[in-house]
């Protein structure tokens, strides 16, 4: 069975996402777009608009709710 990620496990696995993978996605991004002869700007476009997309699609779950407050967090201990 899964079991559900803390806020703050959410929070600081986003934050290596963003801060990791999305660097190193773009490195890749742009050596495959590299490897075609050059498109046109169109057609270059919805590459990277698409690759932008699928990109974040596997970790929607992960960011959802991270710019929010802690929900089992007391209000009274900031």
């Amino acid at each position: 069975m899964a079991r559900k990620l803390s806020h703050k496990a959410r929070r600081r696995l986003s934050l290596l996402i963003l801060l990791v993978g999305l660097p190193a996605y773009i490195v890749v991004a742009i050596t495959l777009v590299g490897l075609i002869d050059r498109p046109s700007i169109l057609v270059e476009l919805a590459i990277y608009v698409g690759l932008g997309i699928l990109w974040a699609l596997p970790f929607r779950r992960i960011f959802l709710g991270v710019g929010k407050p802690d929900p089992e967090e007391d209000p009274g201990e900031h």
